[in-house]
């Protein structure tokens, strides 16, 4: 099979292949701060006693992970303008991307904060801590430690769906594999080529996943 790709015709196109791999990171690095802000309001307000405080939380979590991510992009790349908020493509892409992973940043956060044990939050609360301080000196310390793992699992999620950003024409690596099959009649080189790119994020990703699983587990015999 790699004796039937055109070689000369990748290496010309290498220059636009490099573009949409660095925006794909672009893209997804924009997305995910924008899902850490989401999820960590949202996993505030869903662990609320309050249920005026909970409900739209929990409303906004059901509602992401009940719908697939392409319907939430065309409601929104369709449905802002005629809202009278029209925005650009790359705008409406982060955005979508943001929400989406949000509510799944944020569950992950809440499930890290509830896996610490009650008493941690009493015995911080017998020492006169406010419940701020109980979360940010106490309870958040302990809980990163298994949160961050399936946080690079949900961020290697959100670099194959900004994917999906190519169909409302957003230059990425996708899109720059269906330009070069498209223009050059060359599929297979536009696709082989796109596949390695999002390789290369993935296996950095998961580099980082198993550096960080080696650092935060504890030393035998402790």
């Amino acid at each position: 099979m790699l004796s039937d790709l055109n070689f000369r015709v990748i290496a010309e196109t290498m220059p636009t292949f490099w573009t949409g791999f660095l925006s794909t990171l672009s893209i997804s690095l924009a997305g995910f701060a924008g899902a850490l802000a989401i999820g960590i309001l949202a996993c505030a307000m869903s662990i609320q006693q309050s249920r005026i405080i909970r409900a739209p939380a929990v409303a906004y979590v059901d509602l992401i992970r009940a719908t697939p991510l392409l319907a939430q992009l065309y409601f929104l790349y369709f449905g802002l303008p005629i809202l009278g908020l029209g925005m650009p493509e790359l705008v409406v892409g982060v955005l979508a991307l943001s929400l989406n992973s949000g509510a799944y940043v944020g569950e992950i956060i809440r499930s890290g904060i509830i896996s610490i044990p009650a008493g941690q939050m009493e015995a911080s609360a017998s020492s006169g801590m406010t419940y701020w301080q109980q979360m940010r000196l106490v309870i958040l310390p302990q809980a990163l430690r298994p949160m961050v793992s399936p946080l690079i699992g949900q961020a290697i999620v959100l670099v194959k769906d900004s994917s999906l950003l190519s169909l409302i024409s957003v230059l990425e690596l996708t899109r720059t594999g269906q330009t070069l099959a498209v223009e050059r009649f060359m599929p297979v080189e536009g696709l082989t080529i796109t596949a390695v790119g999002y390789l290369i994020i993935y296996f950095g990703l998961k580099l980082a996943a198993t550096g960080w699983n080696r650092i935060s587990s504890p030393a035998p015999g402790h």
